[in-house]
């Protein structure tokens, strides 16, 4: 397999889309949201911290470096791959296919509801004085009003800033990996070469 770490960015930016081509084409029902999440969480890491490690690895066999080397080529493919990534969905979710969009949107706010709505019944069940109940019953009140349809109606998790903002996140991602893989191939320098120098 390729070791530029280039390469290895386009292969994991081709990866990312096949993924997200999967979920859209057999998943973009009532849990379209829902398993987009679960992807992103836990299989779309899995394969950015291996083609990393893959980056840093293949070179480390024949070249040993530093860490400013180790960091930088494990950092570039999951940055690639990334950028490209986040570009493309982007586009696809607000040219392409805007239904898609509007479905996620949706079930975003829903998701959101069920999740006020779990913890209101849950906290109503351990509740014992009239005052922490009415408490709960106010801050309830206020939270549906979030989930009003008119409030509801212009809400977009899918624009440009919103896209932005979880790209950064995902950097935060790319740098912590990137550190570890940057520390731990780094070359060592061996007692005997401090004293040779």
């Amino acid at each position: 397999m390729t070791k530029s770490p280039t390469t290895l960015g386009i292969l994991l930016f081709g990866a990312t889309m096949l993924i997200f081509f999967v979920v859209y084409y057999f998943f973009s029902g009532i849990t379209y949201f829902d398993t987009s999440l679960k992807v992103n969480a836990f299989v779309l890491p899995i394969f950015y911290a291996l083609a990393a490690f893959w980056s840093v690895k293949s070179r480390w066999n024949d070249h040993r470096m530093g860490f400013r080397e180790a960091f930088k080529r494990a950092f570039t493919p999951m940055f690639i791959g990334g950028i490209l990534s986040i570009v493309s969905i982007f586009a696809f979710l607000n040219y392409i296919d805007t239904d898609a969009k509007k479905l996620l949107n949706y079930q975003y706010v829903q998701r959101q509801k069920s999740e006020l709505d779990k913890e209101y019944y849950s906290a109503k069940k351990i509740l014992k004085h009239q005052k922490d109940i009415d408490e709960l019953e106010q801050k309830y009140q206020e939270g549906l009003q979030r989930f009003d349809p008119k409030t509801v109606k212009g809400k977009d998790m899918l624009t440009a800033s919103h896209f932005s903002g979880y790209f950064a996140a995902i950097l935060i991602f790319y740098v912590v990996l990137s550190v570890f893989f940057g520390a731990f191939f780094r070359k060592k320098t061996m007692p005997e070469e401090i004293i040779e120098e």
